[in-house]
């Protein structure tokens, strides 16, 4: 990432990871790379606001020289303690020792556990402040959004919020604003990126957002630790995470299986036709086939989920079991579903899915469908019938 600059005397100096194609381990795809973003505001105290992967360390300190040399940076913030925006810390501070560190009290923690280093720390919390010269930094915990640690920096001068995971998209371009890229590709990212990583935290961030609300801090940009930052519109991006965190959805459905031989994908091929017969938008994936990443950005703005898995066994199919794991993770709220799948001779794949289904929070409003074995021209005229009534309760206020 070239070095720019966002505001006068202050420069994004992270890096682009072009080839990030997976991120949290492999729990989140990213067909679209993602970026580390940087900050280095040059005043009486030189500040940097949180670093780069460890890995692309070099690159961050040759864009902090292009600036000034990297031994005069006097404070680093560090708004998370995460590996991906704390981890070039380590090759920073043998440059700039003397450097004074801020963050929560459990960042400082944090990084004493993933470094095993005593820097110079210095606890804040909300509302805390912190002269730079010309310049003044405010802190605010932003406590499980997305760690317990996190925080986000407000810089009062250019009412510039540096939010760190709040916000954020992973998506890799040379490009660095949201008026310099497609908004629909943008919101894509970050609706896909607030579904996979901050769904489960909502009600945290609907309080975030009041209390931001209520400090009457004028925000004119938004700028992320990943992805692409707001100047034009931060309206847009607050607006859309209210949005999100109230779980709001719209009548759509979405069928997710698994299948063994064959006859739960013709179950579920024949519910979608009864779906789209009355006249509801419908997405069908095959988890086993599905980047899973895809399929929960698809379930987020879903009223009606349809679970549908053979039996394995003495339950689901393996594929099945860690997809619907993972969702129960992310929590999601004023859903409804049922499930459906075939068996041969036990059929407890079908129970387990109803108490899945339970255990998430999925309101089952119609009765689940099994069929032993393969369907019949009858038993598939059951599953189109099926698709129908569930069609109706989604459309249904």
């Amino acid at each position: 990432m070239a070095v720019y600059q966002i505001a006068p005397n202050i420069y994004g100096v992270g890096v682009v990871d072009w080839n990030a194609r997976h991120f949290h381990g492999h729990t989140y795809s990213t067909k679209r790379g993602t970026s580390y973003n940087a900050y280095l505001i040059v005043d009486e105290k030189i500040t940097l606001i949180d670093t780069v992967y460890g890995p692309f360390a070099q690159e961050l300190l040759a864009n902090i020289k292009e600036i000034v040399p990297p031994e005069k940076i006097d404070t680093i913030i560090v708004n998370h303690v995460e590996t991906d925006h704390s981890g070039a810390l380590p090759e920073l501070m043998k440059i700039c020792p003397q450097a004074k560190l801020y963050g929560t009290a459990k960042c400082q923690t944090g990084l004493e556990k993933y470094y095993h280093e005593k820097w110079d720390f210095h606890v804040v919390k909300t509302g805390d402040k912190l002269n730079l010269g010309k310049r003044n930094l405010m802190f605010l915990e932003a406590t499980m959004i997305h760690w317990p640690d996190s925080m986000f920096t407000y810089l009062a001068e250019d009412q510039i919020l540096f939010s760190n995971d709040g916000f954020g998209q992973h998506y890799a371009t040379s490009e660095r604003f949201d008026d310099e890229v497609p908004n629909g590709i943008l919101m894509e990212e970050a609706a896909k990126y607030f579904a996979n990583i901050l769904w489960p935290f909502s009600h945290l961030i609907t309080k975030k957002l009041d209390e931001i609300a209520q400090l009457k801090i004028p925000v004119k940009m938004i700028a992320t630790a990943h992805g692409i930052s707001w100047r034009k519109n931060p309206g847009q991006i607050l607006s859309a995470y209210r949005e999100w965190a109230a779980n709001e959805t719209v009548p759509k459905i979405v069928v997710a299986y698994e299948t063994m031989w064959g006859s739960t994908e013709k179950m579920a091929r024949k519910i979608v036709e009864g779906i789209t017969a009355e006249g509801v938008s419908v997405q069908l994936f095959d988890v086993a086939e599905s980047d899973r990443t895809e399929v929960i950005y698809a379930l987020f703005s879903a009223k009606g989920y349809l679970f549908g898995s053979s039996n394995h066994d003495s339950g689901l199919l393996p594929n099945m079991v860690a997809f619907l794991d993972f969702l129960k993770g992310l929590k999601p709220k004023n859903r409804i579903g049922s499930a459906f799948g075939s068996y041969g001779w036990s059929g407890l794949a079908i129970k387990q899915l109803e108490t899945i289904l339970q255990e998430t929070g999925i309101e089952q409003k119609q009765p689940s469908l099994a069929i032993q074995y393969a369907p019949d021209a009858g038993e598939l005229e059951r599953c189109y019938e099926f698709g129908r009534d569930f069609a109706r309760l989604v459309k249904a206020p």
